[in-house]
Order: structure tokens, then sequence, then C-alpha cells
């Protein structure tokens, strides 16, 4: 009789695999509630900080230079045979994209300011709300 009840204790139930299922599933609710806005605001936060780092790069080129960049592209590095007093290694190592994958805006002269730096935030478009919400340097 021995043997019966050991073959019978042998593996779980299948209350035993629902209720761990279920508490699975609750622990996982909880996680993706809390992480989720979490993650867009970190990707807000990375934009205001690009821009920032954007903006005193432009500024860093307008103290060398007493002018400002036409565009991004000339923070790079100074181009050959330029008679312009621009840093040849450049301002900013390399352009980042917003966190959402598109490139960051520049104006000169800006609407704002003495040069504009945006991203249109997650939608992609001017305006929104939220997650969509522009970033720009004139609000930060």
């Amino acid at each position: 009789m021995n043997e019966k009840k050991k073959k019978r204790s042998a593996g779980f139930t299948l209350v035993e695999v629902m209720v761990t299922m279920v508490i699975i599933g609750m622990l996982a609710t909880i996680v993706v509630i809390n992480v989720l806005p979490m993650i867009s605001k970190a990707k807000s936060e990375k934009a205001r900080i690009d821009i920032n780092r954007l903006r005193q790069a432009v500024e860093y080129y307008n103290l060398d230079t007493n002018s400002f960049p036409e565009s991004l592209e000339d923070l790079l590095r100074a181009q050959p045979g330029s008679d312009n007093r621009a840093r040849p290694e450049g301002y900013i190592e390399s352009l980042p994209d917003d966190p959402w994958g598109n490139p960051y805006l520049y104006a000169y002269p800006g609407e704002y300011g003495r040069f504009d730096i945006w991203s249109y935030g997650a939608d992609g478009t001017e305006g929104g709300e939220g997650n969509d919400a522009d970033i720009t340097s004139w609000q930060n």
C-alpha cells in the first residue's frame, strides 16, 4: 500500500499548476503596470539630456567661430580647407537620434531663441500631450 501512495504524490496536481500560473500572471501584471510608464518617462528625459548636450555644443561652436552652425552636422568636425576657427575634432562625437528613432531638429535663426533644437516626441508629429509631447530647447 505504501507504493501506491508514493506514486500518487510524485507530481503536481492541476490545481497547484493553475494557482502557480495565476500568481505569476498577477506578478507580471504588477510589473507591467509599474514599469511601462517609467520607460516612457525615461525616453523623454533622455531626449531632454540630448537636447541640452546639443545646445551646449552649438554654444561652444558659436564661441569658437563667432557664428552659429547652419545644421547640427556642422558640429561633427570642421570641413577640410575651411577657414573658420571651428575645432577640427568637432564639438560632438556623433549626432544622436531621439529615443523614438527620429533625428533632432535644428533651426537657426530660431523662432524662440537664437537657435532652436527640438524633438516631436513619440508620435513624430508637432504638438501632442504626454508621451507624444514635443521636447524643446526653449522649454527645458
